[in-house]
């Protein structure tokens, strides 16, 4: 008898903050200083299956840096979690839902949180952008391919 397909699924079943770090250095003195900062975004995406009932804990970093002139003016790192439920997918397909799609039902909540810490922090709102995070993971998968090409042809010579 064939094994039953199992029908495919993608729920969220919680979003959480799993950590939260506001750092400025610099101030008071960065406020009195014109406000034309040099903004670093770095955004990064873990996950982990969690149970055997198909639920996975997928993790987005993101830190922002942001200086004024030599100083730093703030340091934001959110961790915005979330448990999904997958189910049903197997392989790249896996892969691909927990780089793309959990990220991209997190990154509103954790846009939102880094917004209001630099609103609190004292400076002005950090409205970022919408991330493509197909692209993104796109353009990984990209570069793992071309690394691990190079390794071979290294190899060969």
């Amino acid at each position: 008898m064939a094994e039953e397909q199992v029908q495919q699924q993608f729920a969220m079943q919680r979003i959480y903050t799993k950590d939260i770090s506001f750092e400025s250095p610099a101030t008071p003195a960065v406020f009195r200083k014109q406000w034309q900062p040099k903004i670093n975004l770095d955004l990064n995406t873990s996950s982990n299956k969690i149970d055997d009932q198909n639920n996975f804990e997928v993790v987005l970093t993101i830190t922002i840096t942001a200086k004024v002139e030599d100083d730093t003016a703030f340091l934001v790192e959110v961790k915005q979690a979330g448990i999904f439920l997958i189910a049903g997918f197997d392989g790249e397909d896996l892969r691909r839902i927990l780089g793309t799609a959990a990220p991209n039902v997190l990154f509103p909540y954790a846009r939102e949180t880094i917004d209001n810490l630099c609103v609190k922090g004292g400076f002005p709102p950090m409205m970022l952008a919408p991330v493509n995070f197909d692209a993104l993971y796109q353009r990984a998968l990209e570069q793992a391919a071309s690394r691990q090409a190079g390794e071979g042809e290294a190899a060969v010579n």
